[in-house]
């Protein structure tokens, strides 16, 4: 399924969109699905993010996460075989799968701030791997993914305080200026799949009456033998569980230094492992 073209860009860009991997009517049974999970109450891990104002949108649709542990069709869309496809030939192996996340974004929503996914998995060796899925229509109007290729060469940085104004998490990751970000301009059933180590994040939903909804799936790759205690009981791509051992709670994070004239990042310090937010 994978064409030498499109690995080519993931190993240089560090993300791959693949078009319409999911059909039309797939898109349409998911959407419904999780709009009627949504109204008929809350789940466990629900998140409406940190300074929830009382006209935030998000407090009536908040992120839902790992519903594949109580939900059969997230754990059958976290293992389909043509997520798998792509993930065993972008990673070279068969991956392990950690996390659902459903986002809904209503207008008006916060994004999220810039950051890295291996900031909270913390799997090793190697590092994670996402598949966001689109189940509408998403572009800058109504806070599409943002992500900044290449820097899925760039070690986990560390962290400093985001604009909660702007961003439903309180952290994000410093870039230097100029630093090249792209928007992620999908239709719904597009599958985006990018590198745990790529900075990315979105902007706040401006449109008038439009929502992003986003499927998510948190994979590791097949060699990894830890990861963050939060995306335990670990999963084979058939569903089984399997035994992994789990992260410290801290790591070490990289800082943005001058040299030469020119910024670079140095492992300078070590950053306290993040809460269960994510």
């Amino acid at each position: 399924m994978l064409t030498p073209e499109q690995r080519s860009f993931y190993d240089e860009q560090g993300y791959l969109i693949v078009r319409q991997l999911f059909s039309k009517e797939e898109v349409a049974f998911y959407k419904a699905h999780y709009m009627r999970l949504r109204g008929q109450g809350t789940y466990p891990g629900d998140l409406a993010g940190v300074d929830v104002t009382g006209n935030d949108p998000l407090k009536k649709y908040p992120r839902m996460i790992h519903m594949h542990r109580w939900d059969e069709v997230s754990l059958k869309w976290l293992i389909d075989p043509r997520l798998n496809a792509y993930l065993t030939a972008l990673t070279g192996r068969e991956p392990y799968a950690v996390q659902t996340m459903l986002y809904f974004k209503p207008p008006g929503a916060r994004g999220q701030a810039l950051h890295q996914d291996q900031y909270y998995l913390r799997a090793k060796p190697g590092t994670c791997i996402a598949a966001w899925m689109a189940l509408d229509d998403c572009d800058e109007e109504n806070g599409c993914l943002q992500l900044v290729p290449g820097s899925q060469h760039w070690p986990v940085l560390c962290t400093v305080p985001a604009d909660t104004t702007q961003s439903f998490t309180d952290v994000t990751v410093p870039l230097p200026e100029g630093t090249p970000v792209v928007p992620a301009i999908m239709q719904a059933g597009d599958v985006l799949f990018f590198n745990g180590q790529i900075v990315h994040g979105s902007l706040p939903n401006r449109s008038r009456d439009r929502f992003r909804r986003a499927l998510i799936g948190h994979y590791i790759e097949g060699h990894a033998e830890i990861v963050a205690r939060f995306y335990h009981p670990v999963l084979r791509m058939d569903g089984t569980p399997l035994e992994l051992g789990q992260s410290p709670d801290g790591s070490e994070c990289g800082v943005w230094v001058e040299r030469d004239g020119r910024r670079t990042i140095e492992l300078a310090a070590v950053q306290a492992g993040p809460g269960k937010t994510e």
